[in-house]
């Protein structure tokens, strides 16, 4: 049974979905037809008139469980089935850096798209965390899951028995302040979706999470940013995927790709194979066995409280873990206005239609035989959280007035 690790109090995320691939606008041109997959392929199904512009693609990934659909395409032949066999995907360092690789593109030494945290491809279209502040152009395409998520705690709180409620921990924190220590808590990038989310638990529960506690002393908590390979307490983000339509029909070929590796990742009987394969060093560098077991759905939170087969298991394709919800993007959006990373006048829906190509996701579905899985809506409806809020995304300026704790 999966272990978490504990150290400190390191907060990684208890959500949805997570990251994002995303593609530069440059793409590379060239078209050598040597395939560079482990597999051998079959024939490509691709029609002719379907053929993708280029025939591959530097795509960044950071060595957590989600970025598995990705490897997967890539060690099953799945680009190269779909007409991309040239195809690279690329370990990165943290999402900063991936940030600065997207920024550059294949063509300036950087990569064309990336495995990364969802709200990022709209910020980066805002121009919020450019060089600069340039808007550079992502649109987002499929989510690559959802679940398997967490918010880890030092084993100095196991005694508060904390859950869904983070309020005992308000107590615990001013205690830990008024003995001289700073209260830090560990996101993976300022804005994204580990922020957003542990944002929201603490003030949830009463506990103001500013940025900055060093400059307001009466805040209960500081946020610190942490890359994911250096987050002992990390437990493994979800996913989505974008990728800059210059492009479209190699969009809609790496798009189909991961669909197809998403569904092969969530049949039981291959989850030993993926995690053999996608812990390799190459990957994600670690025993096969200490992934596995949270990839079958049981889990030891480490306070004596053990899951077996739960549906909290990080899920690719089933339950539409795939689809990438405009309005699952606009409830990020929203909190991102909250905290300060987004202006209050910013045109949600207007940045939501500019990024989110859910349309090129349901051609994807259509082309591998998969319509039946294609969601009625762009929505997913009112959504309710653990504290009992509602979220509906016809009324998203409702929900952020009805919050209590967010930035002045």
């Amino acid at each position: 049974m999966s272990k978490i690790s504990r150290r400190n109090f390191l907060i990684t995320a208890g959500a949805t979905t997570a990251t994002t691939l995303i593609v530069n606008g440059c793409s590379s041109s060239r078209t050598t037809s040597q395939s560079s997959d482990n597999a051998s392929p079959s024939p490509s199904p691709v029609a002719a008139a379907d053929t993708p512009e280029v025939t591959t693609a530097k795509l960044g990934f950071i060595a957590l469980t989600d970025a598995a659909p990705l490897i997967i395409a890539k060690e099953k032949g799945l680009f190269a089935k779909y007409g991309m066999p040239d195809v690279e995907v690329l370990k990165q360092a943290s999402w900063a850096v991936t940030r600065d690789n997207l920024e550059l593109g294949s063509t300036g030494g950087g990569i064309d798209g990336a495995h990364i945290l969802t709200p990022m491809p709209y910020l980066m279209t805002a121009g919020k965390i450019t060089k600069g502040n340039a808007k550079v152009p992502m649109s987002i395409l499929a989510r690559l899951n959802l679940n398997g998520q967490g918010i880890s705690l030092s084993n100095a709180y196991t005694d508060l028995k904390v859950g869904v409620d983070s309020a005992p921990l308000k107590e615990a924190f001013a205690q830990g302040k008024a003995a001289g220590k700073e209260m830090k808590c560990a996101v993976t990038f300022p804005g994204g979706t580990h922020d957003l989310w542990m944002r929201y638990w603490l003030a949830a529960g009463g506990i103001d999470p500013d940025k900055d506690v060093s400059t307001i002393p009466d805040k209960d908590v500081s946020t610190i940013v942490v890359p994911p390979p250096q987050m002992v307490a990390n437990i493994k983000v979800n996913n989505m995927e974008a990728f800059c339509v210059q492009n479209p029909k190699a969009a809609k070929a790496i798009v189909m790709a991961v669909q197809e590796a998403q569904i092969w990742c969530d049949d039981m009987a291959n989850k030993a194979e993926m995690c053999d394969i996608i812990s390799g060093r190459e990957w994600l560098k670690v025993p096969a066995a200490d992934i596995l077991e949270r990839s079958k759905g049981n889990f030891d939170l480490g306070n004596g409280r053990t899951l077996e087969n739960s549906d909290l298991l990080m899920k690719f394709w089933k339950d539409d873990a795939s689809y990438p919800f405009q309005s699952h993007d606009l409830w990020f959006l929203t909190e991102d206005i909250r905290w300060g990373y987004l202006p209050a006048d910013t045109d949600t829906k207007a940045l939501i239609a500019q990024v989110n190509r859910e349309d090129i996701w349901r051609e994807a579905a259509k082309a591998i035989g998969q319509e039946a899985a294609i969601p009625k809506s762009t929505s997913r409806g009112v959504e309710t959280f653990f504290d009992g809020v509602k979220f509906d995304p016809e009324k998203p300026e409702a929900y952020l007035k009805s919050l209590t704790i967010k930035k002045a």
